[in-house]
């Protein structure tokens, strides 16, 4: 018979607050394995003690290894972002999980509000990028925070976005003889310094009762919307042709997305809002116009990666994409397919906008040569202009939008 594993969640309190079913376990135990602070509150325990330093692959390699019954520490409930889901998936049926409290549960305990409506999210080893789309229009979000994502860094963050509908619960230590909690508005954690709160923290955000609510920007936001340089007709991807484009793009909510030529950050930024649990990497050439894109990101809470390069430069730094959106390019439209064809996940898919029937013949002989499959709509669009008190239609530019699909990996026979 397998030597039984148990993961216990132990909270700030640390022994005083386990029930004896747990601290039975923990005495009979012959391993006790978790991190330095959760080991201190049982330095009496006869078992052999073995802090995690090393990666959770080596700590599974031990366990099958290890014939003696072990617990695991951990903080909290160890399956909500934790090690107990980790542990049991790699050790199907010889993993027991015994939970504590989760600092979530205390927090929302001490502002005495319900929490399954709440947008949860963890920043903790993780990095801040794209949070501003994720909660975006959230009127409750629970934040697990750490060194670097502390509570002014998250608040700075939120500012940038104009975000200011906010407020912050901070509670510190929770459930400890440490416990320290607290409202701030955004504008007054931004400016706290970060050694003031404790590393052990979580962050609720709230919409202040007096705030007004956030714009709601639903798929097709207007042209005029948008900060741009304005030529005759204005440089942007109209909203028609946009709608149509991100249509044929084929978007999950976690694509990892590229925009090549985003000038304004229109496709990019409605990319965005549809990947929210995604990214999307937009490159642009000219500076003027980035700064414009940038501008964009900001006031529709996008947080978009803008590199100001001329692809195919640059490409190399970003992360194969599962979709990618080529507005324009600076006349290298072979060399900038191949490397997208040749960079594309399995089942993702290209879109190219052509005005000209050169580049739309230029595209598809490229795509057939990389074994692509494409499919082109010619949008031939008209907007409703008032004329006296009647109404005539002014036509856009026709635009190919050229769609090529790389085929997903086939599915592996199954055995017999």
């Amino acid at each position: 018979m397998s030597h039984q594993i148990t993961v216990i969640g132990v909270g700030d309190d640390g022994k005083a607050g386990l029930p004896a079913a747990y601290l039975e376990r923990i005495e009979r135990c012959g391993v006790l394995i978790g991190g330095e602070r959760q080991l201190s509150f049982f330095e009496d325990s006869p078992a052999e003690k073995v802090v995690i330093r090393s990666s959770l692959s080596e700590l599974v390699k031990k366990l099958e290894q290890e014939s003696r019954d072990t617990v695991v520490l951990a903080s909290g409930d160890p399956l909500f972002y934790g090690i107990g889901g980790y542990l049991a998936g790699k050790l199907p049926g010889r993993v027991s999980v015994y939970p504590a409290v989760s600092s979530l549960q205390l927090a929302f305990a001490r502002i005495g509000d319900s929490w399954q409506d709440a947008a949860i999210l963890s920043l903790h080893g993780r990095s801040i990028k794209g949070l501003a789309q994720r909660i975006d229009g959230k009127r409750k979000v629970a934040l697990l925070t750490d060194e670097i994502n502390s509570p002014p860094a998250i608040a700075r963050y939120l500012l940038e976005f104009g975000m200011t509908e906010y407020e912050a619960f901070v509670g510190e230590h929770l459930g400890g003889e440490r416990e320290r909690t607290g409202w701030y508005g955004l504008q007054e954690l931004g400016t706290v310094e970060e050694a003031f709160f404790a590393p052990l923290n979580v962050v609720v955000l709230r919409f202040r009762r007096d705030a007004e609510r956030p714009a709601v920007w639903p798929l097709g936001i207007e042209d005029g919307e948008f900060a741009q340089r304005k030529p005759d007709k204005g440089l942007i991807t109209k909203r028609e042709v946009r709608v149509l484009s991100l249509g044929a793009l084929g978007l999950r909510p976690d694509s990892i997305v590229w925009d090549i030529g985003t000038c304004t950050g229109s496709v990019a930024i409605e990319a965005a809002r549809l990947c929210r649990e995604g990214a999307v990497y937009a490159m642009e050439k000219n500076e003027g116009d980035l700064a414009n894109a940038v501008e964009n990101s900001r006031k529709f809470r996008t947080d978009l990666t803008l590199v100001h390069s001329k692809a195919p430069q640059g490409l190399e730094a970003f992360p194969d994409p599962d979709a990618v959106f080529i507005g324009g390019s600076g006349g290298e439209l072979r060399e900038l397919l191949a490397l997208c064809c040749s960079r594309l996940r399995p089942g993702g898919t290209i879109v190219l906008n052509a005005v000209t029937i050169e580049n739309l013949a230029g595209a598809q002989q490229a795509f057939a040569q990389e074994g692509f499959t494409t499919d082109i709509t010619l949008a031939q669009l008209s907007r409703s202009k008032p004329i006296l008190d009647m109404t005539r239609f002014e036509g856009l530019n026709p635009v190919y939008i050229i769609a090529a699909r790389r085929k997903p990996l086939e599915a592996e026979p199954a055995n017999d």
